[in-house]
């Protein structure tokens, strides 16, 4: 166990500022890390550990993996994924919102093989069962979460201190035992793009965020970076977590509000600045955003 306690905190050494990670042993061989990061991109630089499944849940803001195959994948709040250490050696993750909370269960498959917990033994439950089940060739499980997925994972927060380990362990069987018994199928699954596609988006992105005083098509975008109108869309969503309107409308009431307290341009100016022709329209965006007209915001 201390092997792979030393390999978490090895692989998690070059953490961003204002970044942390919190790791507990909670039987020999299974550790969990509540991770929280504030970065945009970092890359995964640990050692290449196929024996070690990481279990991956996203409790606030988004996170993604661009892999070394050209793919790459994004969980949202509630989503998780599961995958050995080898798969992601020479990925670099990214954090489109800029933070991003949430949890990591590291399982060390052979030992969860040759010593498992007292209750799971006899189940089936073992290193090689989960390894074909979820990682068969290098793979890489992304899944939406449900209702009972959220219920353990929820529940790893927020226990009192002195129930917390105990509290802690009984999740992690509770977990091991619903993934054995989980049927793994599209309509369960995440999508995964490639890293080009990504990249795509991610220019669109920036494209959108400068240009705010702009009114950027869907059809117009889709023309200029070659990309289907429908996946365009749908791919945007999994990368940022909402539809391409409703993201840029918060970057530009969140550029509105920078203006309104920083300079002394007119609310007329400001709303120009921000991609709206008519005033009355940008006061009505900005009160639904902040719960108060833009001359009342700047008093």
């Amino acid at each position: 166990m201390k092997d792979l306690l030393q390999s978490i905190r090895k692989a998690f050494l070059s953490l961003p500022r204002q970044s942390s990670i919190e790791i507990t042993e909670i039987y020999p061989g299974i550790a969990l890390a509540f991770l929280t990061l504030k970065t945009d991109t970092f890359p995964a630089a640990h050692e290449d550990l196929g024996h070690v499944l990481q279990i991956n849940y996203c409790r606030r803001g988004r996170i993604g993996w661009n892999m070394g195959n050209k793919s790459a994948l994004y969980l949202g709040p509630g989503d998780f994924s599961l995958h050995t250490m080898d798969t992601c050696v020479s990925s670099a993750i990214s954090l489109p919102a800029g933070s991003y909370e949430g949890l990591i269960i590291f399982t060390d498959l052979d030992m969860l093989t040759n010593h498992p917990p007292d209750i799971l033994s006899g189940t089936g439950i073992t290193g090689e069962f989960l390894r074909d089940k979820f990682c068969r060739d290098s793979s890489f499980t992304s899944l939406a979460g449900d209702e009972q997925t959220e219920r353990i994972f929820t529940a790893f927060y927020g226990q009192p201190e002195q129930f917390g380990l105990p509290w802690q362990r009984i999740k992690v069987l509770e977990l091991l035992l619903l993934l054995a018994g989980l049927k793994v199928s599209a309509k369960n699954k995440l999508t995964e793009y490639q890293s080009e596609q990504i990249e795509t988006i991610r220019n669109i992105h920036e494209l959108l965020v400068t240009h705010l005083e702009q009114r950027f098509t869907i059809e117009a975008l889709s023309k200029q970076y070659l990309m289907n109108p429908t996946t365009l869309k749908a791919m945007f969503k999994s990368v940022y977590g909402t539809s391409i309107a409703a993201h840029i409308k918060e970057h530009r009431m969140e550029q509105a509000a920078k203006l309104l307290r920083e300079t002394d341009l007119s609310i007329a100016e400001i709303s120009g600045l921000v991609g709206y022709d008519s005033q009355s329209r940008f006061a009505s965006a900005f009160k639904e955003a902040f719960g108060q007209l833009p001359k009342a915001y700047r008093k």
